[in-house]
């Protein structure tokens, strides 16, 4: 954003003496520098700069921008502008301007488009059929394609003309036979081969696919599994429908770590970036589970008044509520927060529930055994504490940590079985419940280890009524 802050001044002022002067400025510029630079201008700026520049060089800056940029642009410049500039981007970007487009606009520019490219609009309903999160709505139409009854030769040759007609860059050749996908061959693999070699000598046809419908986060886990700079997307009758690449991967788990790390903390997933979000939005974003977890913490109030009698009998008790509470909803959120971020990446599956709640009651135990002798010390450091009342926060301290390991795994998995997303149980709310959870344990352990001096405190009580 440097850059950005240091040239935007400048474009502004040419922009008003000599607008023509444009282009040569911008020439040596990287478009996401550009990028940067059209965000900083006034959205009226923004669109005469962009209104400036050809098509063909205007389309990666305006793909590079967040899509509330992007709307905003579309209703200040002429439709037809920006169909133009739309159908210089790459197919898989301006499906996705047209998805965040709110409906009325996107008509009225799908029109213009299918004015100025018929062809590139006839791409934005092959990607737009797709739900919003699958692997169709990821792709991008723009791959090459050839024979596999042709030479390695022609097949350069057929990449050097693509790649002069697109930014893409191209990974891999497909060999389409009647359509359907036969084989793929890396530019490596046509480069090292002899120019006079066929393709179906060179190509692959043990393919790694993925079908339209795969849902975007396991088509990470997949390339990410066999280390793929891009993968095909294929139809059931194994016709090739389009592409995947790694930059559109890349964008998709900066984007879902983003809504599960917002979520974790108890905040409805944010549309924009922090600064371009209203204060309103931010209240409604926030306020509504700030009032589930208050309401939440109704519980933890009512178990204290229930076992009030308890706590008043057992000398110093509830001074040490706040630390064993707390105890347990940090083990919880560990717990919850380990098994929601392997279940995003695969690495442990529902089927996998009841070895999970051994392995964390197992944990549970080991450091609650841990946290229960420094809490013993902690108690018995003070001369007016006995050993019972030592032994009784102990004993809490470790079925509290038990419960939260526990309950901080399971309830993840309870909510993925319920197809709600896992990261809805943030640490907040696992803390919350955990809470409640551990006045009630204090006060049976209590019960347990010190029922005749609490007896003897509540006969105390009534007597001197």
């Amino acid at each position: 954003m440097r850059l950005a802050s240091l040239l935007g001044p400048d474009i502004k002022q040419i922009l008003k003496e000599d607008p023509d002067q444009i282009r040569d400025l911008l020439d040596e510029i990287h478009p996401e520098d550009l990028a940067d630079i059209v965000s900083e201008l006034d959205p009226d700026e923004a669109a005469e700069l962009l209104a400036r520049i050809p098509a063909e060089d205007a389309a990666p800056i305006f793909e590079r921008l967040e899509e509330h940029e992007q709307e905003e642009l579309v209703e200040q410049m002429p439709k037809e502008s920006v169909a133009e500039i739309a159908s210089e981007m790459a197919a898989d970007d301006r499906a996705d301007l047209f998805s965040a487009l709110p409906d009325e606009v996107g008509e009225r520019l799908f029109e213009a488009l299918e004015r100025v490219d018929p062809e590139a609009a006839q791409e934005v309903r092959d990607i737009e059929k797709w739900p919003d999160t699958s692997a169709g709505h990821l792709m991008t139409t723009d791959f090459v394609a050839v024979s596999p009854r042709i030479l390695v030769a022609e097949a350069l040759d057929v990449v050097r003309k693509r790649a002069k007609e697109r930014d893409e860059f191209v990974y891999t050749v497909y060999a389409l036979d009647k359509d359907r996908l036969a084989g793929v061959a890396s530019l490596r693999d046509l480069l090292i081969a002899d120019a006079t070699q066929g393709i179906a000598e060179v190509m692959r046809t043990n393919v790694i696919s993925v079908p339209p419908t795969m849902d975007q986060e396991e088509v990470a886990r997949r390339m990410a599994k066999y280390d793929l700079n891009v993968i095909p997307v294929v139809a059931e009758e194994g016709r090739l429908l389009g592409v995947i690449t790694i930059d559109d991967i890349i964008d998709v788990l900066v984007r879902e770590q983003t809504e599960d790390v917002q979520k974790i903390g108890a905040v409805e997933p944010l549309d924009v970036p922090y600064f371009q979000t209203s204060f309103l939005t931010f209240i409604k974003k926030r306020a509504v589970w700030l009032i589930v977890l208050f309401v939440e913490e109704f519980f933890t109030q009512t178990a204290l008044r229930y076992y009030d009698p308890v706590m008043e009998a057992v000398k110093g008790a509830l001074l040490y509520v706040p630390l064993l509470i707390s105890a347990g909803g940090n083990s919880g959120s560990q717990s919850s927060t380990l098994v929601i971020r392997g279940l995003a990446l695969g690495e442990v599956k529902l089927s996998d529930w009841w070895r999970i709640l051994i392995r964390e009651a197992a944990m549970g135990l080991f450091l609650g055994a841990m946290i229960a002798l420094i809490a013993m010390g902690r108690v018995l450091m003070y001369p007016d504490q006995t050993m019972r009342f030592a032994i009784t926060v102990a004993l809490t301290v470790l079925a509290i940590i038990l419960a939260g390991c526990t309950v901080g795994a399971m309830l993840p998995i309870i909510l993925k079985r319920l197809g709600i997303d896992p990261a809805t149980s943030s640490t907040p709310f696992i803390a919350s419940l955990v809470d409640t959870l551990g006045v009630v344990i204090y006060a049976h352990v209590a019960m347990l280890v010190m029922n005749d001096v609490i007896q003897k405190a509540q006969e105390a009580a009534q007597a001197a009524h």
